[in-house]
């Protein structure tokens, strides 16, 4: 099977981030294509940007050198870098990109003595998929030495081949680029939410876009099975894997909405200090994450429960058993996967700049709601998400409570499936959910 290499927007700030740290970490799931990144930036022609070029200057003279590539999804080699640590980066010296290092994180302190004794820059790429324990040894064994960045599965904008134009999503912010209407001009809404619930329906796993792409149902299957056999009994070391997918459906299902661990450790028949344990693996391995709420230290009427999202909608929707985008846009679940789908866009869109995300909800004790604010520079932007082609000011109709409490308003957006940004106010746009990037 072979896939066309698509660029990614975090390209471009690994080969910076490289050209400022002697190690540099790229986290995030299995199979979003971090080796595959990596990999590529090596390359005689690059891949930083679009055109060849290194995607930091438009030229081809700060290209990333060759490195070394090793996996210790190899055996052999994962038992010589946990048997003999030094004889290992012995044998494989800097330049060096070195794939799955949570299997040996005895590699640590021994490359943080090789950086230290060499100077240099750019002498380690590190990737880990399910870094459960890895992150608390890398901020040990590597504080000051390392650039960790974080990569999720392909954005819309890179599914289309436009990853290098990306930019953080900030509403009153135009989009990079040109964006390709999903549909052609004039076509029906009913067309539009076709296509971006097959977005959804298939989910951003690299290997089920360009290319021969593999049966997405049975891509799902294999999945789900090497993570729970290799990530979760092996480095999780989680016990039941029967109960733990069913924990996992658990929260696929309730994705978009107010975390409730002890509803879901009644459902799955587990102790509330196993659910939340487990809930912790599904965010280390970067499967859920967790929005927090807005709050300040003059209002103490916010909900302070977080909200939980699953991040890849497509596997979300299999583990759910929706058999086609049809049946899932028809279906209970179709507003909360909208909403799962739209944020996990946003964070892309800053996650793969390099950038954290600045996101969270409101939500207080009047059920006054406002799905994700964007803080920034000291300016609070709210974003409504509705799947309606046809929004009015009732979508924000909460936005002037948070004057209320002292903040300052930038402009806000009702992200939902118009078919081209239009004003709902003069502070608040509708914009099309496929321009998120």
């Amino acid at each position: 099977m072979t896939n066309t290499y698509l660029p990614r927007s975090l390209a471009r700030f690994v080969t910076s981030a490289s050209r400022q740290f002697p190690v540099l970490m790229l986290t995030g799931p299995r199979q979003v294509g971090k080796t595959t990144l990596l990999k590529a930036l090596c390359e005689p022609t690059g891949a930083g940007g679009t055109d060849g070029t290194d995607g930091t200057d438009g030229t081809n003279n700060g290209r990333m050198p060759p490195r070394a590539y090793v996996t210790l999804d190899n055996p052999m080699l994962l038992a010589l870098a946990r048997e003999e640590p030094a004889l290992f980066l012995q044998r494989f010296p800097p330049p060096v990109l070195i794939d799955e290092i949570q299997y040996a994180p005895g590699l640590l302190p021994l490359i943080k003595e090789r950086v230290d004794a060499d100077g240099g820059r750019g002498l380690y790429w590190l990737t880990g998929s399910q870094p459960f324990h890895l992150m608390q040894n890398v901020s040990e064994s590597l504080a000051g030495r390392v650039a960790v960045m974080h990569l999720q599965g392909l954005s819309l904008g890179e599914s289309q081949g436009r990853g290098a134009a990306t930019v953080p999503f900030l509403p009153g912010r135009a989009p990079a680029g040109m964006v390709a209407p999903p549909v052609s001009e004039g076509t029906a809404r009913r067309d539009a939410l076709a296509w971006v619930f097959g977005h959804i329906w298939r989910g951003s796993f690299p290997a089920l876009h360009g290319g021969e792409a593999p049966d997405r149902d049975l891509f799902y299957a294999s999945y789900l099975q090497t993570y729970l056999q290799r990530d979760v009994r092996d480095l999780a070391q989680v016990g039941d894997l029967t109960v733990f997918t069913r924990f996992l459906r658990s929260a696929a299902a309730r994705t978009a909405q107010l975390l409730n661990l002890a509803d879901m450790a009644r459902d799955v028949g587990v102790a509330p200090n196993t659910a939340k344990h487990w809930l912790s693996v599904l965010q280390a391995s970067g499967l859920v994450w967790l929005m927090e709420p807005y709050h300040t230290n003059l209002s103490k009427r916010l909900v302070k429960t977080p909200k939980l999202y699953f991040l890849d909608t497509g596997l979300a929707a299999y583990l759910t058993e929706w058999s086609s985008p049809a049946t899932l846009e028809a279906g209970a679940l179709s507003g909360a996967i909208f909403e799962t789908w739209v944020v996990g866009e946003m964070l892309k869109s800053w996650w793969h700049n390099g950038k954290e995300a600045p996101f969270y909800y409101y939500r207080d004790k009047d059920k006054k709601e406002i799905d994700v604010l964007i803080v920034r520079d000291g300016r609070v932007h709210p974003v409504e998400i509705k799947k309606t082609a046809q929004p009015g000011r009732d979508a924000v109709r909460h936005f002037p409570v948070l004057a209320h409490l002292g903040l300052e308003v930038g402009p806000g957006a009702t992200i939902c499936l118009v078919p081209e940004r239009l004003p709902l106010t003069p502070q608040v746009e509708a914009i099309p959910a496929w321009q998120v990037a």
